[in-house]
């Protein structure tokens, strides 16, 4: 992972250089003492997280996280704080910072709020890879690899896992999740390729109640995410697939409506949900 780091003490900097590299963590290729220079150089640096403080004398972190995703769209961001105000924090987390490290800062921390980070990135990067290549595997002719008793075991456990984390392991249409997953990873690929109806006519004589038993499902889910964040931004669940198996503003869109603030609800695309499914089965 390459890393770029901003903050106006140079202190700050130097001891975030040494924790990544004694920690063998990425490389940094980059630092600034301001954000109006960060700027430029993160457009063609592009690096895969940057590390940024949030109160700044030229530019606020958060402003800084804000104008960078313009152009930055794959690039994670970690906030340096001090601040433990809920609605700072949550604006924070709205412009697109993905964790927080509170100063002072310690090695400890840093270490292991980089490797969620880093973790949650790679999924994302693998979840699109799989996509954009999907179709040209599907068209070729090479024999599908059998999957074995036991690998077929341990795929069965993360999804049952991941469905308890999300507190929907009880509902009926996880046991459709859970059968429409282990069809596309039996069957080496994604849902890219067909409708979730078509997937559910494999499996079942009412396609459309099993479509909505599942649909009900994500959403609970998400729901469910939804009010974790509210409760705790840094929540290990909630930071974990609310970018992976949900789209974060969608999250966020939910967040908003059970606080009252608006009156439309977050939306759950099927297709990436299940595929993200299969992307943390296969890397059990």
């Amino acid at each position: 992972m390459k890393f770029y780091l901003i903050d106006d003490d140079r202190n700050i900097l130097n001891i975030l250089k040494l924790i990544i590299a004694n920690r063998k963590l990425g490389t940094v290729c980059g630092t600034s003492l301001s954000g109006y220079d960060a700027l430029e150089d993160v457009r063609l640096l592009a690096p895969d997280i940057i590390i940024v403080d949030l109160l700044m004398a030229d530019m606020d972190g958060i402003t800084f996280v804000r104008k960078a995703n313009e152009f930055l769209s794959e690039t994670a961001f970690i906030m340096l704080s001090q601040v433990s105000s809920k609605d700072m924090i949550g604006s924070a987390y709205e412009a697109g910072i993905e964790y927080f490290i509170q100063k002072p800062v310690n090695s400890v921390e840093v270490e292991n709020v980089i490797a969620k980070v880093s973790r949650q990135l790679s999924m994302q990067r693998t979840i699109q890879k799989m996509q954009s290549i999907f179709m040209d595997e599907m068209t070729s002719n090479s024999p599908e690899p059998e999957r074995t008793a036991s690998s077929a075991a341990a795929s069965r456990t993360v999804l049952t896992n991941i469905l308890q984390r999300l507190g929907i392991s009880g509902d009926i249409g996880s046991r459709d999740i859970i059968m429409a997953v282990e069809y596309l990873l039996e069957h080496d690929g994604q849902i890219n390729d067909m409708t979730l109806g078509e997937l559910c006519k494999r499996f079942s004589d009412s396609p459309k109640s099993m479509e909505q038993r599942i649909r009900r499902a994500a959403n609970t889910g998400m729901v469910n995410l939804a009010h974790l964040g509210i409760e705790d931004y840094g929540n290990d669940i909630f930071t974990e697939y609310s970018n992976t198996l949900y789209n974060f503003e969608q999250v966020r869109r939910e967040m908003d409506y059970i606080r009252g603030k608006s009156d439309r609800h977050g939306n759950v695309k099927i297709k990436n949900f299940l595929n993200a499914l299969v992307v943390y089965s296969q890397n059990q």
